[in-house]
């Protein structure tokens, strides 16, 4: 598997590479039914996906890395260099959205993609990585939890006041 970064092209997406994404968006119908980040779970289009990949990319230090397994594309991590919020005061960068084809979900892309993201924070020298999972969503935190990541508190997220459960990995040396 392949991890590599989403780069816009003259200052827009790749037009076939938002149609791959949009796909695997809409293989997501509950994900994004839980979320409500788009008005129709059931018609999530090319322009959508775009405006919320430009919407993320606008973020200092945010990254879109695309996974791809035998060249199809299995998977998404949106992650951020730091907390959106600077008065946080939170050193750890944080995984904003872990995604992957619903088609293939329990075939170990979750835990794979993970690990590329880990790995990549880890070689730059971070000591651990955050996400927030949303509440209503209990099999995002067990499978979390599954990855070691550990609670550290409830809150609501920055954007439309979701309650979260805010969880933390230690990042500290790959053991062999």
């Amino acid at each position: 598997m392949i991890l590599q970064p989403l780069v816009p092209v003259d200052g827009a997406l790749p037009g076939p590479v938002l149609t791959e994404i949009a796909a695997l968006y809409s293989t997501n119908h509950a994900f994004f039914e839980l979320s409500g980040d788009f008005p129709d779970p059931d018609r999530i289009t090319v322009e959508q996906v775009a405006a919320s990949l430009a919407d993320e990319l606008a973020q200092d230090g945010a990254e879109v890395l695309l996974a791809r397994s035998a060249g199809r594309l299995v998977g998404i991590a949106t992650t951020l260099a730091h907390h959106p919020d600077p008065a946080a005061g939170d050193p750890d960068p944080w995984i904003g959205l872990l995604l992957i084809d619903a088609t293939a979900h329990r075939e170990g892309y979750g835990r794979a993609v993970t690990a590329l993201v880990e790995e990549r924070w880890r070689t730059a020298g971070r000591t651990g990585l955050r996400l927030a999972v949303l509440a209503n969503n209990p099999g995002a935190l067990a499978f979390w939890q599954a990855q070691g990541y550990q609670v550290l508190r409830h809150a609501r997220d920055r954007e439309l006041g979701r309650e979260c459960t805010v969880l933390r990995k230690p990042l500290g040396p790959e053991l062999s």
